[in-house]
């Protein structure tokens, strides 16, 4: 008899760590840095535009604790003539808007419903503060895709967001 519930007991436990590792493996395969290799908006009618260039630039950063933090930066930004950010014209105000977006906050992952779900703390742009957002990914040989439904640009474009994992 001890020896059965020795076995079951056994089994209970292997059968309970493979849940958790499994679990923290998928997990794991986010956390780290990545590095941004494209931003694309698709509009309602099916054009499409690069809001930060051709070759933006940019970090995601996703932690073990459930952080995150992302910095989007359109490469080819001029810069502000008066060496002085306070002293920057409408027109330069503008254009660094424009050319960025950044926020941070905490992340969950749903391998099942393929979705990342974002919970915005603070953000470039204050509109996305204190709001979460759900976002539909695929992860395959290091890169992550996603769509963002309710880009910046507002209307009814969605955002097509793909990183590199470094």
């Amino acid at each position: 008899m001890k020896t059965i519930l020795y076995l079951v007991f056994t089994m209970s436990v292997s059968f309970v760590q493979g849940q958790d590792n499994k679990g923290l493996s998928d997990q794991h395969q986010f956390w780290g840095t990545w590095s941004l290799i494209s931003v694309e908006n698709i509009n309602a009618d099916g054009s499409k535009i690069a809001p930060y260039g051709e070759h933006p630039v940019g970090m995601l950063v996703f932690t073990k604790e459930g952080k995150y933090a992302i910095q989007i930066l359109k490469a080819n930004r001029s810069k502000v003539l008066a060496n002085d950010k306070d002293k920057a014209t409408t027109e330069e105000n503008a254009a660094l808007v424009r050319g960025n977006n950044s926020h941070f906050g905490t992340y969950t992952i749903d391998e099942n419903k393929q979705v990342i779900v974002f919970t915005i703390q603070h953000a470039f742009y204050p509109n996305w503060e204190g709001i979460t957002q759900v976002r539909t990914y695929s992860l395959k040989d290091s890169i992550l895709t996603y769509t963002v439904t309710t880009p910046t640009s507002g209307g009814a474009a969605v955002a097509k967001v793909v990183w590199r994992k470094n």
